[in-house]
């Protein structure tokens, strides 16, 4: 019933960095916990709910942006990128919340956003005040405008958030002056990357936050920072995602020219003990080019949002599964899978929806194809018991672990999204997975913190989602998290590899990793496990099994 794969998913395992096989938790600082009660998340609060992340049983964190920012997009709109941001705290808490996870043997990546700064930044500043040609603005993307009097944009680039890429300067005398690239909000100038002094500025941001410990870097859009020579004109694939993804040239996703920038970075990292990771969010296809990120000699992982995209569906699952195996695996990589992070809808909701929803459009309560939660639930942990059997590194995001839904029914007044304000609220945007956490059930914003306060409002109805109130519980989603992790490092599943299970149904997926066979029934339907599967021990189930009996949208992983 077994066929083997030609690729384990951890790659070259001679001697395994920790980062081939490890469990990565996204933490989104501002909605994880607030220690001082102003409604916002901060490094104290971080720090102060630690033992529930080694209770979890995650291998390191990765802390989404915390450096200075007015937080025009929530802090990937960064103005210093060699400090912390007030609103999360001080350097000395990120010290504090960086010694308690390391004694926890918990690793920190943090995020890097090196496509864009703020237009707050001293540098973008400088540039605005400096005359065109000038050397602070050639740090930045400034061109002269098309038409009789420069009114219209360089090119007819959009921006990821909507509307066009590019915004027009006003001269000291008042005249309209160069247009400048943001490919995100028009707050967010894209460097140009060609600039000598962009790439030794950016050689020292690594180097301040190695000092100091961390054990690696998310890298913001890592297929960006280069653009086409001459910023040609490009008109997206519509059913494409707004970042890219695209199986064709995309003029700023994707260019040759980021590998030589990942090449010096490896280098850098190299200057230090330990096995520090460069991980790259690289909206890229098919997975054999985004397998360019992680070359020996450039960056460590990629995010594997193919395998994110995908339904949960046995027939989809089995070819980006295969795909992914081969293309990371041929380099010498770690695959990886992820199911949710800050950028898209939650899974436990994404995967209950019945109409398209683009990456980055989000949910609300007048999208077509509402989730049904129950559904939604089912699906969620049957995709996750799944993910966490397969070999190579795993991400998952805050709250996942808790089976939280996506916020649909926020307020429009209460909605922070770019994405929401700059299409007229035509698309929801994010806000909906980034709702803060809820720690314990009936008190004060769920635990959050103690005053109530919330960046953004938290449901009503989300006590049986907590924490506490799943916390050591038989059949609880987080309970099914922490014993899905702890046997997963006992067992070696990540440094393992994938034999498929053959002769199953079209619905039914199921693989063999070391000693753990794991059957996923993608159907709505029971399905009645053979008898030399069912009579094996079972070690984990995403929903309750009776007998020889898969349920419907379960997953299972049967002693082998």
């Amino acid at each position: 019933m077994t066929q083997p794969t030609a690729f384990s998913a951890a790659g070259d395992t001679t001697a395994p960095e920790w980062w081939r096989s490890a469990v990565i938790y996204q933490i989104y600082p501002r909605s994880f916990a607030d220690a001082n009660g102003d409604g916002v998340g901060d490094l104290a609060g971080i720090a102060s709910r630690m033992d529930a992340l080694e209770n979890l049983g995650v291998d390191a964190v990765w802390l989404s942006p915390f450096m200075r920012s007015p937080q025009k997009d929530a802090g990937y709109d960064v103005t210093d990128y060699m400090s912390v941001d007030p609103l999360f705290g001080t350097i000395d808490d990120f010290d504090a919340m960086l010694a308690s996870a390391h004694q926890r043997g918990i690793k920190v990546i943090v995020d890097l956003v090196p496509n864009h700064s703020s237009d707050t930044h001293e540098w973008f500043i400088e540039a605005l005040a400096a005359a065109p040609g000038s050397p602070e603005r050639g740090r930045y993307l400034f061109r002269d405008g098309k038409g009789e009097n420069g009114e219209l944009p360089p090119n007819n680039w959009e921006s990821v958030f909507g509307g066009p890429a590019w915004t027009r300067t006003t001269n000291p005398d008042g005249t309209p002056g160069e247009w400048f690239l943001h490919l995100f909000d028009s707050t967010q100038p894209d460097f140009d990357w060609t600039n000598p002094e962009v790439r030794e500025m950016f050689r020292g941001v690594l180097r301040f936050w190695l000092d100091r410990g961390v054990d690696g870097f998310r890298v913001d859009v890592a297929h960006g920072m280069i653009k086409a020579e001459g910023l040609p004109d490009y008109t997206p694939n519509p059913g494409g995602g707004s970042m890219g993804g695209d199986d064709f040239e995309v003029p700023y996703w994707g260019q040759e020219g980021v590998h030589e920038i990942y090449r010096d970075w490896h280098k850098v990292l190299a200057e230090y003990e330990g096995d520090r990771v460069l991980a790259a969010e690289a909206w890229i296809n098919p997975l054999s080019k985004m397998a360019k990120w992680v070359r020996p000699d450039e960056m460590h992982q990629a995010f594997n949002f193919p395998y994110l995209e995908t339904a949960w569906d046995a027939q989809a699952l089995r070819p980006v599964i295969d795909e992914s195996l081969e293309a990371f695996g041929a380099v010498g990589a770690p695959a990886t899978w992820v199911l949710s992070n800050h950028d898209v809808v939650r899974h436990a909701s994404r995967l209950a929806l019945t109409a398209e929803n683009p990456q980055g459009h989000g949910i609300g309560p007048k999208s077509p194809g509402q989730p049904m939660r129950e559904v939604g639930l089912q699906r969620a942990r049957a995709a996750s018991a799944f993910m966490l059997a397969l070999p190579g590194g795993a991400y998952m995001y805050q709250g996942e672990e808790l089976g939280l839904p996506e916020v649909i029914n926020l307020p429009d007044e209460a909605r922070q999204d770019p994405t929401w304000f700059r299409t007229n609220g035509e698309r929801y945007g994010r806000d909906g997975c980034r709702v803060p956490l809820p720690w314990e059930p009936g008190t004060t914003a769920y635990g959050f913190n103690t005053t109530g306060e919330a960046w953004l409002p938290q449901p009503d109805d989300w006590d049986d989602y907590s924490r506490a109130a799943q916390q050591g519980v038989a059949g609880s989603t987080l309970t099914m998290y922490t014993t899905a992790l702890e046997l997963r490092k006992r067992l070696d599943l990540g440094l393992g590899s994938v034999t498929w299970v053959e002769d199953l149904p079209d619905t039914v997926i199921g693989f063999r990793n070391g000693d753990v066979i794991v059957l996923g029934n993608t159907a709505t339907t029971d399905w009645e496990i053979p008898a030399e599967l069912a009579e094996l021990p079972v070690l984990l189930a995403s929903t309750t099994i009776a007998g020889n009996i898969l349920p419907g949208d379960a997953t299972i992983w049967l002693q082998a």
